[in-house]
């Protein structure tokens, strides 16, 4: 299968954002910049974000910090009574120039999505300071009560929210080819627990300054910054707890009951199908503990299947490791529904739930095509369709061939 052509698509969102970047300094540049302190405030609580922050998949909002203070300077309008002249140019400037200053020991440590982070936080300033600043400066704001006001600052903070949603999963579209609705859906599901904090402190800020100064900054960034503690610990104990399925899974391979990577190649391949076919988060966490444990029933056999292979064995035997492979899984603590899923791989596809229906498909074809040779997937493929009358599914069927023919399989599937 080869490789599917890059999309353009992160490029133009780079692009974008480097234009408005461009013209937001060469304005700062020309006209000069307004009430420094202020500026250097809000560039020092936002480079101190990005110092902060954390380049892993598994916190969300990786520099909670930075973000909510570049959103406040974005939605600044006085500070202590007095009316702010900042604008929208200086606002994405000083925003920027702090972020790439605190980005510096990243980018020095090579970590990866750099770019895009400083893109989508170029644009969602962008896009916030606009929506807020010449409204203000109009004075829209000024007969509004204080509540009101607080509103339509959570209001367009919403809508900065789902701006960053879109600029988050239009390249993870372009670049995999999954379906932007189940990514656009997964953006705005995470968005839920730590980036609600982050806009809510983002508005409050910038309400505090409003009334009573500078001095707001330092009051509302220790409650960010021990709630960022706090999730990353959460992360970590997430981390271990994968790490530790995953050792499990390789108890049938130091067994010799399977053929090494195995249960992380079915794993890989089933998040990829299970992304295309649009699971939530939950359902791919589900999806993906269930596929890298779904041989250890075969601990339990006295004489092992030759190479691992279970797809070929008669209904009732694959049946009956399944259901010792379910309950060892239910001994070990994890969550039932891996279990369930254990257990019923080997079930017709009209009576299993969606994950199973995928690691029986993906399991299948990885057994059959690891020793096809060159060209050998293909036929594979067509076995599987052939089967798809009683033993797969004929959507999951099709989903892992769109998967092979795309070419990439990104997961988050540890060592």
């Amino acid at each position: 299968m080869s490789p599917a052509r890059p999309s353009p698509v992160p490029l133009l969102i780079h692009a974008a954002a480097a234009t408005v970047a461009a013209v937001c300094l060469a304005s700062v540049l020309w006209n000069g910049l307004d009430e420094r302190p202020v500026a250097l405030a809000f560039g020092v609580l936002v480079a101190l974000g990005e110092l902060t922050r954390r380049p892993a998949a598994e916190v969300r909002d990786t520099a909670p910090l930075g973000t909510a203070g570049a959103l406040s300077y974005a939605l600044l309008g006085e500070n202590a009574g007095q009316p702010t002249q900042h604008g929208v140019a200086q606002a994405v400037a000083v925003v920027l120039a702090a972020s790439l200053l605190g980005s510096v020991p990243h980018i020095a440590r090579g970590h990866r999505g750099t770019v895009d982070h400083l893109a989508r936080r170029v644009l969602t300033v962008a896009f916030a300071a606009v929506c807020f600043q010449p409204l203000f400066n109009d004075g829209t704001f000024q007969d509004l009560a204080g509540h009101v006001h607080a509103v339509l600052l959570l209001a367009l903070l919403a809508l900065t929210a789902l701006c960053d949603a879109v600029l988050a999963a239009l390249p993870a579209h372009a670049r995999t080819g999954w379906p932007f609705g189940p990514l656009l859906r997964e953006e705005l599901r995470g968005m839920v627990g730590i980036t609600s904090a982050v806009c809510a402190t983002g508005a409050v800020m910038a309400l505090a300054v409003a009334v009573v100064g500078l001095w707001a900054l330092p009051v509302f960034s220790v409650p960010l910054l021990l709630t960022q503690l706090s999730y990353r610990r959460f992360a970590a104990v997430r981390a271990t707890y994968r790490q530790t399925i995953a050792s499990l899974a390789r108890a049938t391979e130091i067994a010799g009951y399977t053929p090494a990577g195995h249960a992380r190649r079915v794993a890989a391949l089933s998040g990829a199908v299970g992304r295309d076919l649009g699971l939530s988060g939950p359902e791919l966490t589900v999806l993906e503990y269930a596929a890298l444990m779904h041989d250890i029933g075969q601990l339990s056999l006295v004489d092992p299947v030759p190479a691992g292979a279970t797809a070929g064995l008669p209904e009732a035997e694959q049946r009956r490791i399944a259901l010792l492979g379910g309950a060892v899984v239910r001994q070990t603590g994890v969550d039932a529904a891996v279990a369930v899923v254990v257990e019923r791989q080997a079930d017709p596809y009209q009576e299993q739930p969606v994950a199973a229906r995928i690691i029986r498909a993906v399991n299948a074809y990885e057994e059959k095509a690891r020793d096809a040779g060159p060209g050998g997937g293909l036929a594979v493929l067509e076995e599987l369709r052939l089967g798809t009358a009683g033993d797969y599914a004929p959507d999951v069927v099709e989903s892992l061939a769109r998967v092979l023919s795309r070419g990439c399989l990104t997961s988050r599937v540890v060592g």
